[in-house]
């Protein structure tokens, strides 16, 4: 006891306390966790209003008393609960025997209508069946069998007319038709084969009507602009599963619309259009160019619009273009002889070849236009075709005639060399078959074709055949020309000025590349000729055109060129000296018809030519009298001037 410390003794009788036990557990108590004390201590607010010693002492009782009130209500209520449920339970109570008196009626009433029940069940099933059989018949027929205004539909009035019912009867008759394959397939092979008859006879009789109807409509669009009525077309629609009844209906179609073509043609010709406006065709017959090519407006116009007709007929057939072609081909076909006699008789009396050459490319032009609207193998496109022809035919029989005119004599050259008149009306006449063809609105490839044959055109001339223009052309250049001519240099001149006149005409069109380079070529060879007669007159006027061509023939074992004849020291020196007077005037040995030549261009190359070929001769002169073996012993002084100063003075 004595090794215990102070604070240990004292601290065992605290702890043997109640008192401070209870305070110390008081203390320890977390009453925001105690979720009952709280619930307590609300409800002890409730009514210990005053904490004193009286309020404490009975705090006990009045727990109590409050405690045995709360249950007295409780049991006043729950009283009431009991009253009420006991008058429930009788209530049911008293169901429950009524429920099981009627039970009992009804187990004795069932024993008793058990048969009759039984007779009524089977009695709704049959009725169920029957109506199950009265539907599968009802659409048995709906399917199978038409009604009565569909009958009546296909049947008609007696004024013939056709009603758009009409077709949704027909089409329905076709469905049926359709459907007694499937009948044909099953058990019902009886029925499937009547129903299919008589199907059969609905569709003739129904295809039969349609087709006399569309008859009597096909021959009724006589008119200059048809009205080609909605049933119209469905009926060329409907016929489309009776190929021959369409094409007859068709075939009226055509004959009534060719008479209308043909008596619209006629009324344009002679009588114009409504009112005089516009005036008939034939007053200017007088004028070709306008005669024709209205006439080919019409036709245009009248095939264009006898196609979008046709085409309105038959927008809903598939297929309908070999029909379309061949019906368009045949109402066209009848205008073709009227229009064919008027142009044939227009060409046979024109002698113009520009004006048939016009007529050409206007028919060419519109045979191109037609035949994108008709069959290629169309009457119409054959008739303008065949009249085509004939108008080219014609245009270069104009031609031929205007050549051999102009080859029955041969004109006197001009003064001033330049081309005759007859050659200018020629190239006149070319330019203007060029120029209308340049303004024809032929596909290019066909202008080609048309230069081309322009240009080789060949004509019957005697007993040859030449090129008709190149034969006209010729007749100027032709040796008894050259007779006429003062010296035959001057011929040259001539066709050097012809052949720029034909030049200048021809660069003004296309497709003429080769022709004007064979013009070229041929200018070129005879200002060949003009270079070398000019050189060869202004040696030959100096005095240097014996020893240039000495020089051009020289061989070693003749001896020195100074022992030949003419060709001295002195007669070269004299010569010199006359080419020193050329040089002080180059242009006073210029040949006369030189400023004859139309073609400035060919006149300064020919000059420059020249002038070259003389330096040319002059060099050769030069160096053959400075060499030492030709026996010159003066040369300087025989030939003063180099050749460099000599192309100086005269380029």
């Amino acid at each position: 006891m004595a090794d215990k410390e102070p604070g240990d003794v004292a601290s065992t009788p605290a702890s043997n306390n109640p008192l401070s036990r209870k305070l110390s557990k008081i203390l320890e108590t977390r009453l925001d966790n105690d979720k009952d004390m709280l619930e307590a201590l609300k409800a002890l607010s409730t009514f210990f209003v005053e904490n004193n010693l009286r309020s404490r002492r009975n705090l006990r009782s009045d727990i109590e008393k409050r405690s045995l009130a709360i249950n007295e209500d409780f049991l006043t209520a729950f009283q009431a609960v009991k009253e009420q449920l006991d008058d429930v339970y009788s209530d049911v109570q008293a169901m429950n025997e009524c429920c099981l008196d009627m039970t009992n009626r009804l187990k004795a009433a069932k024993a008793k209508t058990h048969h009759l029940i039984s007779q009524t069940t089977s009695l709704h099933n049959e009725s169920q069946k029957l109506l199950v059989k009265e539907q599968v018949a009802h659409a048995f027929l709906d399917k199978f069998q038409l009604k009565p205004d569909e009958i009546k539909s296909l049947r008609g009035t007696r004024d013939g007319a056709l009603q758009p019912d009409f077709f949704k009867a027909l089409s329905r008759v076709k469905q049926i038709h359709s459907d007694c394959k499937f009948l044909l397939r099953t058990n019902h092979q009886t029925a499937g084969l009547e129903i299919m008859e008589s199907m059969a006879l609905h569709q003739e009789s129904a295809y039969e009507r349609l087709y006399r109807w569309t008859q009597n409509q096909c021959r009724l669009v006589t008119q200059d602009t048809p009205d080609v009525s909605p049933l119209l077309c469905q009926a060329m629609e409907a016929l489309q599963d009776r190929p021959v009844l369409l094409k007859y209906s068709l075939d009226e179609f055509g004959k009534a619309r060719r008479s209308s073509v043909v008596r619209g043609f006629i009324d344009a010709l002679t009588r114009g259009g409504p009112g005089g406006t516009p005036r008939p065709i034939e007053l200017h017959s007088h004028d070709p160019l306008r005669y024709v090519g209205d006439m080919l407006a019409w036709l245009h116009q009248a095939s264009a619009s006898e196609k979008e007709y046709l085409q309105s007929l038959l927008k809903s057939c598939s297929a309908a273009n070999v029909q379309l072609d061949e019906q368009l081909g045949h109402i066209t076909q009848g205008v073709c002889t009227p229009f064919k006699v008027r142009v044939e008789q227009v060409l046979v009396s024109e002698q113009d070849p520009v004006t048939l050459y016009r007529l050409d490319n206007l028919l060419k032009f519109y045979h191109h236009t037609i035949g994108q609207i008709v069959n290629p193998e169309a009457a119409l496109l054959s008739t303008v075709a065949e009249i085509q022809d004939l108008s080219h035919r014609m245009f270069f029989n104009s031609l031929t005639s205007h050549a051999n005119k102009l080859l029955d004599k041969v004109e006197l050259p001009r003064s001033d060399l330049g081309p005759t008149d007859s050659l200018t009306q020629s190239l006149q006449l070319l330019r203007d078959v060029l120029a209308c063809h340049d303004a024809s609105v032929v596909p290019i490839d066909d202008k080609k074709q048309d230069y081309k044959q322009v240009f080789h055109f060949s004509g019957n001339f005697g007993n040859s055949r030449h090129i008709i223009w190149l034969r006209i052309f010729r007749k100027y250049f032709c040796l008894n020309c050259i007779s006429m001519l003062t010296t035959l240099k001057s011929y040259y001149y001539n066709m050097v000025n012809c052949i720029h006149l034909m030049n200048t005409t021809l660069a003004l069109y296309e497709f003429t590349d080769t022709r004007l380079e064979m013009l070229n070529a041929q200018t070129d060879a005879h200002v060949d000729t003009l270079v070398s007669e000019q050189a060869s007159y202004i040696l030959n006027r100096v005095g240097l055109a014996q020893m240039y061509g000495t020089l051009q023939t020289y061989k070693t074992e003749q001896g020195p060129i100074s022992s030949l004849p003419g060709l001295d020291e002195l007669a070269v020196k004299s010569a010199v000296n006359k080419f020193d007077s050329y040089l002080a005037q180059p242009d006073s040995l210029t040949l006369p018809q030189f400023h004859l030549i139309l073609s400035s261009t060919v006149r300064e190359s020919a000059t420059k030519r020249s002038t070259e070929l003389i330096c040319q001769a002059y060099r050769q002169i030069y160096i053959a009298v400075l060499d030492p073996t030709h026996g010159y012993k003066d040369g300087p002084a025989v030939v003063p001037r180099t050749p460099e100063q000599v192309v100086h003075l005269l380029c």
